[in-house]
């Protein structure tokens, strides 16, 4: 088994546990290419051409999970994907398998649960707004909900 077989094999493994996408099986087989930038894109479009790697998977897979456990709302989740190098479709597609119903369920949970540690602070709905944006929330949603808590 040659070496370049061997690594495929070792990311096959990988992705297989869980879902990566292009960008970051690249970043992993250059490391283990030892900078041989030829053979890591080889063994990535193999990935894909075996659909171990499938950024359209991989971009809804981490928009329905940044967005139930870890609370994410779309702009953070979209900046997020941008980062990791997805094109538009794929994270615009990913982001709409969030459900929206239940992100503004989990935005009022986060909002009013912060709004506890606030209350008595002077400056509280001003942190609340920014609590809410920095969780990735557009900005009307957020001011909506805020007016209503704060009252």
């Amino acid at each position: 088994m040659t070496s370049k077989e061997k690594i495929l094999s070792a990311l096959e493994a990988l992705c297989a546990k869980r879902e990566y996408c292009s960008q970051d099986m690249l970043r992993k087989a250059l490391e283990r290419c030892e900078g041989d930038s030829a053979m890591a894109e080889e063994i990535v479009s193999s990935l894909k051409a075996g659909r171990f790697v499938d950024d359209a998977r991989y971009a809804s897979a981490f928009a329905r999970e940044k967005a139930s456990i870890t609370g994410w709302g779309p702009i953070k989740i979209r900046f997020a994907l941008r980062a990791k190098g997805l094109s538009g479709e794929d994270i615009e597609a990913g982001l709409s398998e969030v459900d929206s119903e239940s992100a503004g369920t989990r935005l009022e949970t986060l909002m009013r649960n912060k709004w506890k540690s606030l209350s008595d602070d002077p400056q509280g709905r001003l942190k609340l707004i920014r609590f809410a944006l920095s969780r990735g929330y557009e900005y009307p949603a957020v001011e909506r909900l805020s007016n209503e808590i704060t009252r």
